[in-house]
């Protein structure tokens, strides 16, 4: 799409892409327990950060001072607002077509703890930033009973494109805020965090069901759609839980449906939705040696990445170029248009195209295999790389690349980068009282796989 149109989530294009019919023939139940049961496949790093060679740390500290530099500079200095995107060859640095997207500045926040702490940026710069976005989101950023407009004009803040209050982007600002809190330790920081996070009223999102909704509209209310199968919503749920000010119950948890599927053997929890709902939660929430009572959330996430590279390498008959050194699709942009593409099974047009944070939101999950894409993209495709790291996709089968960088790949690709290399952002998020709440409240607890 074109910064120009109106700008659909994830979500809404999920929607669109697939419906409300989950009748594929793939997917299986099975009894969650048989989740954890089932031999890995190629492990990640479970207990422990993985222990990199200097070369492939240094590749990861370039990528993640890229990644970073996105987040400082389309960030507005005044307001914090993060761009959802930016074209990285064009000199029109002031586009107002472009909107600041709430999930983007999530990233962006906790990008500024990753910065300071790699010294990507001095501690009172960071500070700044840090304290420009919480009075902004506090004092001026409209809001819906603390959640906030999915698309805003990052200098005013005025909502964009008839957007709605979208429930999980503001879980994704909110585990920005949090991280902020934690890192910082600064009591202003603090206070804005708090006031903040406990303004949010999770019990009027729950009003009548345990099924959270995708939003809100002040034109039409609700929107029909629920948080009902796994996806990127565990962030939203376990912080709706861990809130003191509104807490959800406890039974929400278990109110969303966890579809197991097989493939080439391994069994996982899924959906029938692109790789990056496996990644999101995961970027903040810590589920390494942890378990409900249906599974190890991390070693799923591992199988359904190991599952998602076998997947694009049998479709190298199709499409030469996808391999054991380049593979990875998510939803992202195309050369038609934003696609939500995936598999298993085939979601979308799938052309050949290579989409880097499918793997670079994955690398604590498949280490040596993720690494190993992304530096094949960056040695073998130099026009993926620009100086905000890794374009949104690519074509190597008619040389075709994106112009654009999109706020939420990259930062997902910064953060899973840290989380490899040190666990940082794990650590700092989940010393939060709110994320051990929510997590105690869904009932997790610690075990050796």
């Amino acid at each position: 799409m074109t910064d120009s149109k109106p700008l659909l989530s994830r979500r809404q294009i999920l929607r669109q892409v697939l419906g409300t019919s989950f009748c594929l023939p793939f997917a299986k139940y099975l009894p969650a327990a048989s989740i954890s049961a089932q031999p890995s496949a190629t492990p990640g790093s479970t207990s422990a950060v993985a222990a990199l060679s200097a070369e492939d740390d240094q590749f990861l500290n370039d990528v993640e001072a890229s990644s970073f530099l996105f987040f400082w500079e389309q960030g507005n200095p005044k307001t914090g607002m993060v761009k959802d995107r930016c074209n990285v060859h064009s000199d029109d640095k002031n586009d107002q077509k472009v909107a600041s997207s709430i999930a983007a500045t999530g990233f962006g926040l906790t990008a500024l703890c990753i910065g300071q702490q790699r010294g990507f940026i001095s501690n009172d710069d960071a500070l700044e930033r840090v304290f420009a976005t919480l009075r902004f989101l506090w004092k001026k950023l409209p809001n819906h009973r603390g959640f906030f407009y999915h698309f805003a004009n990052p200098e005013t803040g005025e909502r964009m494109f008839d957007s709605e209050v979208s429930s999980v982007d503001t879980a994704i600002l909110l585990c920005g805020v949090l991280t902020c809190r934690e890192h910082f330790r600064h009591p202003g920081v603090a206070e804005l965090a708090n006031l903040i996070f406990n303004r949010v009223d999770w019990t009027w999102l729950s009003e009548d069901t345990s099924l959270l909704t995708h939003g809100w509209t002040p034109e039409v209310g609700f929107l029909s759609s629920r948080w009902d199968y796994y996806s990127e919503l565990m962030m939203m749920y376990l912080l709706g839980m861990g809130s003191s000010a509104y807490p959800l119950k406890s039974e929400t948890w278990n109110a969303w449906k966890r579809l197991t599927f097989e493939y080439d053997g391994m069994r996982y929890i899924g959906s029938f939705a692109p790789l990056f709902v496996h990644q999101y939660s995961q970027a903040w929430f810590d589920f390494r040696d942890k378990r409900d009572k249906y599974a190890d959330y991390f070693q799923n996430s591992v199988t359904a990445t190991e599952v998602h590279r076998r997947f694009c390498i049998e479709l190298n008959k199709q499409f030469p170029d996808y391999s054991d050194d380049l593979w990875g699709i998510t939803a992202s942009d195309s050369q038609h248009g934003y696609v939500a593409w995936g598999g298993p099974p085939a979601t979308g047009p799938i052309d050949g195209s290579v989409v880097p944070s499918a793997a670079g939101g994955s690398l604590p999950f498949l280490p040596a295999a993720t690494m190993r894409v992304l530096k094949t993209i960056r040695s073998r495709y130099p026009a993926a790389w620009n100086k905000y790291g890794f374009t949104n996709v690519f074509n190597p089968l008619n040389n075709w690349y994106d112009t654009d960088v999109i706020g939420i790949d990259t930062g997902i690709i910064l953060l899973m980068a840290e989380n490899l290399r040190t666990g940082f952002v794990w650590e700092t998020f989940m010393k939060t009282a709110e994320a051990q709440r929510g997590m105690e409240r869904a009932g997790f607890h610690k075990y050796k796989p």
